[in-house]
Protein backbone atom coordinates (compact mmCIF):
# COMPACT_ATOMS: atom_id res chain seq x y z
CA UNK A 1 0.00 0.00 0.00
CA UNK A 2 1.50 3.29 -1.08
CA UNK A 3 1.74 6.13 1.35
CA UNK A 4 0.65 9.76 0.77
CA UNK A 5 2.92 12.62 1.71
CA UNK A 6 1.30 15.65 3.33
CA UNK A 7 2.35 19.13 2.29
CA UNK A 8 3.27 20.09 5.84
CA UNK A 9 4.45 18.04 8.76
CA UNK A 10 4.76 19.78 12.03
CA UNK A 11 6.93 18.79 14.94
CA UNK A 12 6.34 15.25 16.01
CA UNK A 13 4.40 14.52 12.85
CA UNK A 14 7.22 13.20 10.64
CA UNK A 15 6.40 10.19 8.56
CA UNK A 16 8.74 7.23 8.33
CA UNK A 17 8.12 6.88 4.60
CA UNK A 18 8.80 10.53 3.74
CA UNK A 19 12.37 9.75 2.83
CA UNK A 20 11.34 7.01 0.42
CA UNK A 21 8.62 9.06 -1.27
CA UNK A 22 10.91 12.05 -1.61
CA UNK A 23 12.88 10.29 -4.31
CA UNK A 24 9.81 9.90 -6.51
CA UNK A 25 9.06 13.65 -6.67
CA UNK A 26 10.66 16.02 -9.14
CA UNK A 27 12.91 18.88 -8.05
CA UNK A 28 10.33 21.38 -9.27
CA UNK A 29 7.89 20.04 -6.73
CA UNK A 30 10.49 20.27 -4.01
CA UNK A 31 11.19 23.89 -4.87
CA UNK A 32 7.70 24.96 -3.88
CA UNK A 33 7.55 22.93 -0.69
CA UNK A 34 8.14 26.06 1.37
CA UNK A 35 4.99 27.77 0.10
CA UNK A 36 1.80 27.68 2.08
CA UNK A 37 -0.21 25.99 -0.69
CA UNK A 38 0.75 22.61 -2.20
CA UNK A 39 -1.09 20.00 -4.18
CA UNK A 40 -0.97 16.29 -3.71
CA UNK A 41 0.54 14.84 -6.94
CA UNK A 42 -1.24 11.54 -6.37
CA UNK A 43 -4.66 13.16 -6.33
CA UNK A 44 -6.88 12.56 -9.37
CA UNK A 45 -8.84 15.82 -8.91
CA UNK A 46 -7.70 18.98 -10.72
CA UNK A 47 -6.58 21.87 -8.56
CA UNK A 48 -9.14 24.55 -7.75
CA UNK A 49 -8.37 28.19 -8.48
CA UNK A 50 -7.04 29.72 -5.29
CA UNK A 51 -8.43 32.98 -3.98
CA UNK A 52 -6.44 36.17 -4.03
CA UNK A 53 -6.14 36.13 -0.24
CA UNK A 54 -4.14 32.85 -0.18
CA UNK A 55 -1.59 33.84 -2.82
CA UNK A 56 1.47 35.62 -1.53
CA UNK A 57 3.98 35.41 -4.32
CA UNK A 58 2.28 37.34 -7.15
CA UNK A 59 -0.52 38.95 -5.17
CA UNK A 60 -0.48 42.31 -6.99
CA UNK A 61 -0.78 40.73 -10.44
CA UNK A 62 -3.59 38.45 -9.35
CA UNK A 63 -5.47 41.29 -7.68
CA UNK A 64 -5.17 43.42 -10.82
CA UNK A 65 -6.52 40.57 -12.94
CA UNK A 66 -9.34 40.03 -10.45
CA UNK A 67 -10.36 43.69 -10.62
CA UNK A 68 -10.30 43.63 -14.42
CA UNK A 69 -12.48 40.54 -14.44
CA UNK A 70 -14.98 42.17 -12.12
CA UNK A 71 -15.29 45.18 -14.44
CA UNK A 72 -15.83 42.89 -17.41
CA UNK A 73 -18.42 40.91 -15.47
CA UNK A 74 -20.34 44.05 -14.50
CA UNK A 75 -20.37 45.31 -18.07
CA UNK A 76 -21.48 41.93 -19.29
CA UNK A 77 -24.26 41.84 -16.71
CA UNK A 78 -25.44 45.30 -17.77
CA UNK A 79 -25.53 44.27 -21.42
CA UNK A 80 -27.36 41.06 -20.61
CA UNK A 81 -29.90 42.86 -18.42
CA UNK A 82 -30.44 45.48 -21.14
CA UNK A 83 -31.00 42.81 -23.78
CA UNK A 84 -33.30 40.90 -21.45
CA UNK A 85 -35.38 44.01 -20.74
CA UNK A 86 -35.68 44.71 -24.47
CA UNK A 87 -36.76 41.16 -25.19
CA UNK A 88 -39.35 41.20 -22.41
CA UNK A 89 -41.15 44.35 -23.65
CA UNK A 90 -43.85 43.53 -26.16
CA UNK A 91 -45.53 45.71 -28.73
CA UNK A 92 -48.90 45.19 -27.06
CA UNK A 93 -47.53 46.63 -23.81
CA UNK A 94 -46.21 49.70 -25.64
CA UNK A 95 -49.59 50.36 -27.22
CA UNK A 96 -51.31 49.80 -23.88
CA UNK A 97 -49.09 52.43 -22.25
CA UNK A 98 -49.80 54.83 -25.11
CA UNK A 99 -53.54 54.38 -24.71
CA UNK A 100 -53.45 54.70 -20.91
CA UNK A 101 -51.83 58.13 -20.81
CA UNK A 102 -53.75 61.09 -22.25
CA UNK A 103 -50.57 62.46 -23.82
CA UNK A 104 -50.04 59.22 -25.70
CA UNK A 105 -53.67 59.12 -26.83
CA UNK A 106 -53.51 62.69 -28.15
CA UNK A 107 -50.10 62.81 -29.79
CA UNK A 108 -49.77 59.27 -31.05
CA UNK A 109 -52.80 57.01 -31.11
CA UNK A 110 -55.67 59.31 -32.05
CA UNK A 111 -53.55 61.59 -34.18
CA UNK A 112 -52.12 58.68 -36.18
CA UNK A 113 -55.63 57.29 -36.74
CA UNK A 114 -57.01 60.69 -37.72
CA UNK A 115 -54.33 61.51 -40.27
CA UNK A 116 -54.21 57.96 -41.59
CA UNK A 117 -57.90 58.31 -42.43
CA UNK A 118 -57.19 61.67 -44.04
CA UNK A 119 -54.42 60.09 -46.09
CA UNK A 120 -56.77 57.34 -47.25
CA UNK A 121 -59.40 59.90 -48.27
CA UNK A 122 -56.73 61.89 -50.09
CA UNK A 123 -55.71 58.89 -52.21
CA UNK A 124 -59.33 57.89 -52.68
CA UNK A 125 -60.38 61.27 -54.03
CA UNK A 126 -57.27 61.40 -56.22
CA UNK A 127 -58.03 58.04 -57.78
CA UNK A 128 -61.73 58.73 -58.28
CA UNK A 129 -60.95 62.11 -59.87
CA UNK A 130 -58.70 60.52 -62.49
CA UNK A 131 -59.69 60.84 -66.12
CA UNK A 132 -60.20 57.09 -66.54
CA UNK A 133 -62.77 56.92 -63.73
CA UNK A 134 -64.31 60.36 -64.00
CA UNK A 135 -67.25 59.30 -66.14
CA UNK A 136 -68.15 56.32 -63.99
CA UNK A 137 -70.94 56.76 -61.47
CA UNK A 138 -70.00 56.31 -57.83
CA UNK A 139 -71.73 53.57 -55.89
CA UNK A 140 -73.94 54.39 -52.94
CA UNK A 141 -71.73 52.41 -50.53
CA UNK A 142 -68.71 54.40 -51.65
CA UNK A 143 -70.43 57.72 -51.00
CA UNK A 144 -71.60 56.50 -47.61
CA UNK A 145 -68.08 55.29 -46.75
CA UNK A 146 -66.58 58.69 -47.55
CA UNK A 147 -69.17 60.42 -45.38
CA UNK A 148 -68.49 58.08 -42.48
CA UNK A 149 -64.73 58.58 -42.75
CA UNK A 150 -65.12 62.36 -42.82
CA UNK A 151 -67.36 62.17 -39.75
CA UNK A 152 -64.80 59.93 -37.99
CA UNK A 153 -62.00 62.37 -38.80
CA UNK A 154 -63.99 65.23 -37.31
CA UNK A 155 -64.79 63.13 -34.26
CA UNK A 156 -61.14 62.27 -33.64
CA UNK A 157 -60.19 65.94 -34.03
CA UNK A 158 -62.79 67.03 -31.49
CA UNK A 159 -61.77 64.23 -29.11
CA UNK A 160 -58.17 65.39 -29.20
CA UNK A 161 -59.28 68.95 -28.51
CA UNK A 162 -61.34 67.79 -25.52
CA UNK A 163 -58.47 65.76 -24.09
CA UNK A 164 -56.15 68.78 -24.01
CA UNK A 165 -58.68 71.06 -22.34
CA UNK A 166 -57.48 72.98 -19.27
CA UNK A 167 -53.83 72.51 -20.22
CA UNK A 168 -53.37 76.16 -19.31
CA UNK A 169 -53.53 75.19 -15.62
CA UNK A 170 -49.92 73.95 -15.69
CA UNK A 171 -48.35 77.28 -16.83
CA UNK A 172 -50.74 79.21 -14.58
CA UNK A 173 -49.61 77.15 -11.59
CA UNK A 174 -45.96 77.81 -12.48
CA UNK A 175 -46.57 81.58 -12.67
CA UNK A 176 -48.47 81.62 -9.36
CA UNK A 177 -45.70 79.61 -7.71
CA UNK A 178 -43.15 82.11 -8.99
CA UNK A 179 -45.29 84.97 -7.69
CA UNK A 180 -45.55 83.44 -4.21
CA UNK A 181 -41.80 82.77 -4.05
CA UNK A 182 -40.77 86.32 -5.00
CA UNK A 183 -39.48 88.22 -1.96
CA UNK A 184 -41.41 91.34 -1.04
CA UNK A 185 -39.59 94.61 -1.00
CA UNK A 186 -39.85 97.10 1.88
CA UNK A 187 -39.91 100.87 2.09
CA UNK A 188 -38.66 102.32 5.34
CA UNK A 189 -39.92 105.71 6.38
CA UNK A 190 -39.14 107.72 9.46
CA UNK A 191 -42.27 106.71 11.32
CA UNK A 192 -43.22 103.21 10.10
CA UNK A 193 -41.97 100.13 8.22
CA UNK A 194 -44.18 99.25 5.26
CA UNK A 195 -43.98 96.05 3.27
CA UNK A 196 -45.35 95.93 -0.28
CA UNK A 197 -45.71 92.97 -2.56
CA UNK A 198 -45.25 92.89 -6.31
CA UNK A 199 -48.56 92.78 -8.19
CA UNK A 200 -49.60 89.63 -10.01
CA UNK A 201 -49.55 91.46 -13.34
CA UNK A 202 -45.85 92.18 -12.81
CA UNK A 203 -45.18 88.44 -12.44
CA UNK A 204 -47.18 87.65 -15.59
CA UNK A 205 -45.29 90.23 -17.62
CA UNK A 206 -41.92 88.97 -16.38
CA UNK A 207 -42.66 85.28 -16.92
CA UNK A 208 -40.70 83.35 -19.54
CA UNK A 209 -42.07 83.58 -23.11
CA UNK A 210 -42.63 79.79 -23.52
CA UNK A 211 -44.77 79.74 -20.35
CA UNK A 212 -46.84 82.72 -21.49
CA UNK A 213 -47.30 81.22 -24.96
CA UNK A 214 -48.44 77.93 -23.44
CA UNK A 215 -50.90 79.73 -21.19
CA UNK A 216 -52.44 81.85 -23.97
CA UNK A 217 -52.45 78.95 -26.40
CA UNK A 218 -54.27 76.74 -23.89
CA UNK A 219 -56.94 79.38 -23.22
CA UNK A 220 -57.49 79.98 -26.96
CA UNK A 221 -57.75 76.26 -27.65
CA UNK A 222 -60.37 75.89 -24.93
CA UNK A 223 -62.46 78.73 -26.36
CA UNK A 224 -62.24 77.12 -29.81
CA UNK A 225 -63.24 73.74 -28.34
CA UNK A 226 -66.22 75.27 -26.55
CA UNK A 227 -67.28 76.76 -29.87
CA UNK A 228 -67.10 73.36 -31.60
CA UNK A 229 -69.14 71.85 -28.78
CA UNK A 230 -71.82 74.50 -29.35
CA UNK A 231 -71.29 76.40 -26.09
CA UNK A 232 -70.00 79.53 -27.85
CA UNK A 233 -70.72 81.17 -31.17
CA UNK A 234 -68.98 80.07 -34.32
CA UNK A 235 -67.49 83.52 -34.91
CA UNK A 236 -65.89 83.56 -31.48
CA UNK A 237 -64.49 80.11 -32.07
CA UNK A 238 -62.94 81.09 -35.38
CA UNK A 239 -61.21 84.10 -33.82
CA UNK A 240 -59.91 81.97 -30.95
CA UNK A 241 -58.71 79.37 -33.42
CA UNK A 242 -56.72 81.91 -35.43
CA UNK A 243 -55.17 83.29 -32.26
CA UNK A 244 -54.29 79.76 -31.11
CA UNK A 245 -52.61 79.11 -34.46
CA UNK A 246 -50.42 82.20 -34.02
CA UNK A 247 -49.46 81.05 -30.51
CA UNK A 248 -48.69 77.58 -31.85
CA UNK A 249 -46.55 79.10 -34.60
CA UNK A 250 -44.58 81.25 -32.13
CA UNK A 251 -44.12 78.43 -29.60
CA UNK A 252 -42.87 76.11 -32.37
CA UNK A 253 -40.24 78.66 -33.33
CA UNK A 254 -39.16 79.00 -29.70
CA UNK A 255 -38.93 75.23 -29.32
CA UNK A 256 -36.82 75.00 -32.48
CA UNK A 257 -34.38 77.56 -31.06
CA UNK A 258 -34.17 75.65 -27.76
CA UNK A 259 -33.71 72.39 -29.67
CA UNK A 260 -30.83 73.86 -31.68
CA UNK A 261 -29.10 75.15 -28.53
CA UNK A 262 -29.55 71.83 -26.75
CA UNK A 263 -28.14 69.91 -29.69
CA UNK A 264 -25.11 72.22 -29.76
CA UNK A 265 -24.40 71.41 -26.11
CA UNK A 266 -24.79 67.66 -26.76
CA UNK A 267 -22.44 67.81 -29.75
CA UNK A 268 -19.79 69.67 -27.73
CA UNK A 269 -19.97 67.06 -24.96
CA UNK A 270 -19.79 64.29 -27.54
CA UNK A 271 -16.71 65.89 -29.08
CA UNK A 272 -15.01 66.02 -25.67
CA UNK A 273 -15.70 62.34 -25.01
CA UNK A 274 -14.45 61.36 -28.47
CA UNK A 275 -11.29 63.39 -27.90
CA UNK A 276 -10.61 61.59 -24.62
CA UNK A 277 -11.14 58.21 -26.25
CA UNK A 278 -8.80 59.12 -29.08
CA UNK A 279 -6.13 60.31 -26.64
CA UNK A 280 -6.39 57.08 -24.63
CA UNK A 281 -6.18 54.97 -27.77
CA UNK A 282 -3.06 56.82 -28.96
CA UNK A 283 -1.50 56.37 -25.53
CA UNK A 284 -1.53 52.61 -25.96
CA UNK A 285 -4.77 51.70 -24.24
CA UNK A 286 -6.41 48.75 -25.97
CA UNK A 287 -9.76 47.10 -25.64
CA UNK A 288 -8.29 44.00 -24.03
CA UNK A 289 -6.90 45.99 -21.13
CA UNK A 290 -10.45 47.21 -20.47
CA UNK A 291 -9.77 50.17 -18.14
CA UNK A 292 -12.61 51.63 -16.15
CA UNK A 293 -12.17 55.14 -17.57
CA UNK A 294 -12.49 53.92 -21.14
CA UNK A 295 -15.60 51.96 -20.30
CA UNK A 296 -17.19 55.02 -18.69
CA UNK A 297 -16.36 57.17 -21.71
CA UNK A 298 -17.78 54.58 -24.10
CA UNK A 299 -21.04 54.41 -22.17
CA UNK A 300 -21.21 58.19 -22.03
CA UNK A 301 -20.62 58.41 -25.78
CA UNK A 302 -23.42 55.93 -26.47
CA UNK A 303 -25.76 57.89 -24.20
CA UNK A 304 -24.93 61.19 -25.90
CA UNK A 305 -25.41 59.68 -29.36
CA UNK A 306 -28.80 58.32 -28.34
CA UNK A 307 -29.78 61.68 -26.88
CA UNK A 308 -28.65 63.47 -30.04
CA UNK A 309 -30.76 61.07 -32.12
CA UNK A 310 -33.94 61.88 -30.17
CA UNK A 311 -33.16 65.60 -30.33
CA UNK A 312 -33.02 65.30 -34.12
CA UNK A 313 -36.32 63.39 -34.11
CA UNK A 314 -37.89 66.17 -32.03
CA UNK A 315 -36.53 68.76 -34.42
CA UNK A 316 -38.03 66.89 -37.36
CA UNK A 317 -41.45 66.82 -35.68
CA UNK A 318 -41.22 70.54 -34.85
CA UNK A 319 -40.45 71.31 -38.50
CA UNK A 320 -43.50 69.30 -39.56
CA UNK A 321 -45.65 71.24 -37.07
CA UNK A 322 -44.23 74.52 -38.35
CA UNK A 323 -45.15 73.66 -41.95
CA UNK A 324 -48.62 72.53 -40.87
CA UNK A 325 -49.47 75.65 -38.88
CA UNK A 326 -47.94 77.99 -41.48
CA UNK A 327 -50.77 77.10 -43.88
CA UNK A 328 -53.32 78.25 -41.30
CA UNK A 329 -51.44 81.35 -40.17
CA UNK A 330 -50.55 82.73 -43.59
CA UNK A 331 -53.73 81.46 -45.32
CA UNK A 332 -51.88 79.36 -47.89
CA UNK A 333 -54.18 77.55 -50.30
CA UNK A 334 -51.94 75.69 -52.72
CA UNK A 335 -51.85 71.95 -51.93
CA UNK A 336 -53.08 72.67 -48.40
CA UNK A 337 -54.90 69.38 -47.90
CA UNK A 338 -52.04 67.24 -49.18
CA UNK A 339 -49.29 69.06 -47.29
CA UNK A 340 -51.17 69.19 -43.99
CA UNK A 341 -52.09 65.52 -44.27
CA UNK A 342 -48.49 64.38 -44.78
CA UNK A 343 -46.98 66.77 -42.22
CA UNK A 344 -49.61 65.92 -39.61
CA UNK A 345 -49.01 62.20 -40.04
CA UNK A 346 -45.23 62.68 -39.98
CA UNK A 347 -45.44 64.71 -36.77
CA UNK A 348 -47.61 62.07 -35.12
CA UNK A 349 -45.42 59.10 -36.10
Amino acid sequence: MSSISFPYAGPGHASSSSGQDHDHFSPAFDAISDSSFQMNPLSSHPPRTPRTSVIYGNGEDVQEKTRTYEVDTEDGDDDKSHMASQSQVRKEEVWRELLITSNGRIKHSYKIIQYSLRLYLLFHTTVTAASALRNKSRANWEIELVKRLESAIGGFSLTRKCLIMFNWLAPLTAILAQHSSDPSFSEHSASMHKTKRKPLLHTFLHASPPVLLELINGLSDDVYTFSRLGLLSKRTGERAGRFADWCWFASTLVNLVENTVERGVILSLQHEVESRLYTESMAGTTTKSNPAATKVDEKELVRLQRQDYWIQVTRYKLLMDLIFVSYNVFHLRRAKGQIQTFTGLAAAA
